[in-house]
């Protein structure tokens, strides 16, 4: 079989691709490769894909629809995982167009793709716990109502979310969206909290703490992520007719926040080092907590997250230390 990995030299893109290549399948990558983050760290993550005979991998910016059709033409893809999208909160405040362009158009691109495409047997796509904006209902759930976005970032990804609804209904077509919540682990994105704070801290440098440390991430090991993704790709959902279109959408976390300084203490032991706070109020945009209610992913798939972040966070920690050491 052969699968469309969009982001494939993103963090959580790198990871499907590579799980899949090991299973024996074949998989087409795309990226932009934007320097939304350092670049060289996307084309480090492309040569671990380039060691599998079965990838293959273009540098296309889905936003472009007529690129994205010519590259695609030619490919019988049964499966699409799209994973490209422009991330980060804080980011959209300073760059909203980059989110427009991406998160919308490059998203209408791939289901036009996906409505046209006779092969298709399921959309997966990445949407995110930002969506659940200020919501104060803990643990959250797909049954809430998330109405009330409080970044672009995350009116975006729940754009999406409305927009896979209506192809499915619309085309009949199977959709599945995962709402990932704080994503970590080696080959992680410099942006996250986990990386910066090793980054100054070794650095001895401060570190920033938002909301004075008061906030809670239900931190999600990417193996974690990949697993859940990996059942979900062959668990299609049903066309249940009128009203009932093929379309699903789940949380795929820890299903257990952790204190912020909870994270910056493990790092502390991880390095070796003490870190210098430089407390700041809320940023806007931000949440304090987030949570995973993942019982729905349980009963769909079976899905268990296993790694703790005491855990998590020490595999990191080895991997940036090789990394910096060998690049």
């Amino acid at each position: 079989m052969t699968y469309l990995v969009t982001g494939a030299a993103g963090f959580v893109g790198m990871y499907v691709a590579k799980q899949l290549l090991e299973a024996g399948e074949t998989v087409f990558g795309i990226d932009c490769l934007t320097d939304y983050y350092d670049v060289s760290l996307k084309e480090e993550r492309l040569k671990e894909l380039d060691k599998f005979e079965k990838f293959s991998f273009e540098k296309i910016d889905i936003a472009d629809q007529a690129e994205l059709s010519a590259s695609l033409a030619d490919k019988r893809i049964e499966y699409v995982i799209h994973l490209a999208a422009q991330a980060g909160v804080r980011y959209s405040l300073q760059n909203p167009h980059s989110y427009i362009q991406s998160n919308l158009v490059g998203f209408l691109n791939i289901l036009e793709y996906c409505r046209h495409n006779p092969d298709l047997k399921h959309l997966l796509y990445a949407s995110s716990s930002s969506v659940y904006g200020g919501n104060k209902e803990l643990p959250y759930s797909v049954s809430q109502s998330v109405d009330k976005p409080v970044s672009l970032y995350a009116a975006t990804k729940k754009s999406n979310e409305l927009m896979a609804h209506s192809y499915s209904h619309l085309y009949r077509f199977p959709s599945t969206g995962l709402r990932f919540f704080t994503v970590y682990g080696p080959w992680g994105r410099p942006d996250m909290a986990y990386w910066m704070f090793t980054e100054s801290m070794l650095a001895g440098k401060p570190i920033k703490i938002f909301n004075n440390g008061d906030m809670k991430r239900d931190f999600t090991y990417i193996d974690d992520i990949v697993s859940g993704i990996m059942k979900l790709v062959k668990a299609i959902p049903e066309d249940g007719g009128e009203g009932h279109p093929p379309y699903a959408v789940y949380n795929i976390g820890n299903n257990r926040p952790e204190p912020l300084m909870e994270l910056v203490d493990i790092l502390e032991k991880s390095l070796g080092v003490k870190a210098e706070l430089e407390l700041l109020p809320m940023q806007k945009g931000d949440v304090k907590e987030t949570y995973a209610d993942i019982e729905p992913l349980r009963k769909a798939v079976g899905y268990e997250p296993v790694t703790r972040l005491q855990t998590g966070i020490p595999k990191f920690v080895d991997w940036y230390r090789e990394y910096f050491e060998r690049t």
